[in-house]
């Protein structure tokens, strides 16, 4: 049967088809749709981790135990999960192993822009990259095999257009669940120096037999593909960049790699010999481009293209003309005039009111992933840092220490509930065992935020939205030797002032929860027919509401605030800005 698919649920489906069972992941755009589309499939055990290096040692323990497992992330959750990923391709696998990790030029929604294909050379682990979702189906069902052929685990690279573009896919019947036999076998499996050093030894000779096979199919154990058109040039791609090079330069000859690591030396220096100008496109780092120089081939690359953000089919194709339009595949002639779209928080969002009270009193605020780091943009204007998850803690802490505490009085960390859980809770340990004297505000809306609403351990519920054990945030921090906690609802922006105002002066590590659930999920949602009003009567015009940049209010003609009760929910945060009582809260 044939179907549209989003690229992430094409994966989701070729899991289901190899007889996965076990997918352990934890949410980043682009990736997170092939761990929510697995749910739909009833005899996975699937589920969200905490933290992406959880996931994956999650799905190594079902890969020893003989199940073939799978594991989710985008590729800043790759850095997490690294450590695991070195070691494991040392020992191998028992049930087929598969990483999916979703890159994401131009840094959509990403802090930046790493090149995945680098983890798979340093880590030694074969990496395959579909162009298109019924690429992505075939190319994770073959993965598990390969991953069980090669006795390796597999990464799978994805890139935000594959991700979220939808194209035909051919299903077919899954494979049966098979539970290989599990042995004990320590000299493969315990990673001690005496066992990796033979193990290495085995990785490397791995690499060699995969290079030789790929090239004694002419490419097939790779899957890759040679189009022979117009020989005067001959273009090198995979993944997303092929699709842009087949609109691009339609006429010329194209090696598309399916396996981008090892790459197919054999198969690229027959394809060169036949082609009389040789050109690599990919985006992001030269990675292709550089293995094939390195191995004698002469070609071109990076002096036609940029190394910065995600290619199109006019800058493949103005980058091998003299089209004055672009220079180095950047185009210089945006469309004029074009409205800009600055992101802003929801209507009602709750880390809005908290913001503002960070704003006025003047800290220096450590920041973290998450919707909350727009708290960096008017009308907030709050962060002054972001590095990645968790770092807020141990930036603050850095803070505190680097001024021998002088700085603990005007610094605070900000960190979402689940950034906390995914990696905060042993940079708040550390600070309390350090001795530091910060303030960290844990914004705690109930649920996983910036990737969709996901559940996560202080939701209360699972993957598949059972009931599962809820986290006690509080009986946490207090477990961690936090001797002050308070609780804040964030919407009542000045009393968070004066909360934070107080433990600032502490000499102690000290936590402010401000709890209160995302605007879009249920519990956060306004009660249908409440709304905020206005009594223009008290209005002064004073523009204060409008300063909020609440996307529910604007400022009329008559420079009163203008609400629309579709949009509006209910929060009151204009109405606590207001010192006139010219807005009215409804009545829940």
């Amino acid at each position: 049967m044939k179907e549209i698919m989003l690229g992430n649920e094409a994966v989701a489906r070729g899991a289901y088809e190899a007889g996965v069972k076990v997918c352990s992941s934890y949410p980043g755009t682009p990736s997170t749709e092939i761990t929510e589309e697995i749910v739909k499939y009833e005899n996975v055990a699937v589920e969200w981790a905490v933290n992406e290096k959880v996931g994956a040692e999650v799905a190594i323990g079902a890969s020893i135990r003989g199940a073939r497992a799978m594991t989710c992330m985008k590729h800043v959750g790759l850095n997490v999960a690294a450590d695991p990923l070195f070691t494991v391709s040392y020992t191998g696998v028992n049930g087929g192993l598969v990483f999916c990790v979703a890159d994401d030029p131009g840094m959509h929604s990403s802090q930046n822009e790493q090149d995945s294909r680098n983890h798979a050379r340093s880590s030694k682990i074969p990496m395959f990259e579909p162009a298109d979702s019924s690429e992505c189906k075939e190319f994770t069902k073959y993965a598990f095999e390969f991953s069980e052929k090669y006795d390796t685990p597999v990464l799978l690279r994805l890139h935000t257009r594959v991700s979220h573009s939808r194209s035909i896919v051919e299903t077919n019947e899954p494979l049966p669940q098979v539970i290989k036999d599990y042995v004990k076998d320590s000299s493969k499996n315990v990673m001690m120096p005496a066992n990796a050093i033979k193990r290495h030894v085995v990785v490397e000779d791995r690499t060699k037999k995969i290079i030789a096979d790929t090239s004694a199919d002419n490419g097939k154990v790779g899957l890759h593909r040679v189009e022979m058109r117009d020989t005067k040039l001959g273009i090198i791609t995979a993944g997303a960049s092929y699709q842009y090079v087949r609109d691009g330069a339609p006429n010329a000859s194209v090696l598309k790699l399916g396996m981008v690591w090892p790459l197919p030396f054999d198969l690229i220096k027959e394809f060169a010999s036949k082609v009389e100008r040789l050109v690599v496109v990919e985006e992001l780092d030269p990675f292709i481009e550089n293995e094939i120089k390195a191995n004698g081939i002469k070609c071109e690359g990076k002096e036609l293209f940029t190394l910065l953000g995600e290619y199109t089919a006019d800058m493949v194709r103005c980058a091998l003309t003299d089209d004055p339009k672009f220079e180095k595949g950047i185009e210089l002639d945006k469309l004029p005039n074009t409205p800009g779209r600055p992101p802003v928080l929801c209507a009602g969002c709750p880390h809005k009111g908290l913001f503002l009270a960070l704003n006025r009193l003047k800290v220096q605020v450590m920041g973290d992933i998450g919707c909350y780091t727009l708290g960096a943009l008017p009308p907030m204007q709050a962060l002054d840092a972001c590095v990645c998850m968790g770092a807020s803690v141990g930036m603050a802490h850095g803070f505190d220490k680097a001024t021998d505490g002088a700085d603990s009085k005007k610094t605070v960390g900000v960190i979402g509930d689940s950034t906390f859980m995914h990696s905060g809770i042993t940079n708040l340990l550390n600070a309390v065992y350090n001795e530091s004297a910060i303030t960290l505000i844990i914004l705690d809306n109930s649920i996983t935020g910036m990737t969709g609403h996901q559940q996560n351990p202080g939701t209360g519920k699972n993957i598949r939205l059972k009931d599962a054990p809820s986290l006690d945030l509080e009986g946490l921090c207090r477990s961690l030797g936090v001797s002050s906690i308070r609780v804040v609802d964030p919407v009542e922006t000045y009393d968070c002032e004066k909360v934070i105002k107080e433990e600032l002066e502490k000499d102690v590590v000290s936590v402010v929860i401000a709890r209160r659930p995302c605007a879009l999920i249920p519990t956060g949602r306004a009660k249908k027919g409440v709304e905020v009003s206005l009594e223009s009567s008290k209005c002064k015009s004073c523009g204060a509401c409008g300063r909020i940049m609440c996307p529910a209010l604007v400022i009329g003609d008559d420079k009163k605030p203008v609400i629309d009760a579709e949009s509006c929910n209910n929060c009151g945060l204009c109405v606590n800005m207001c010192k006139f009582d010219a807005l009215i809260k409804g009545v829940e």
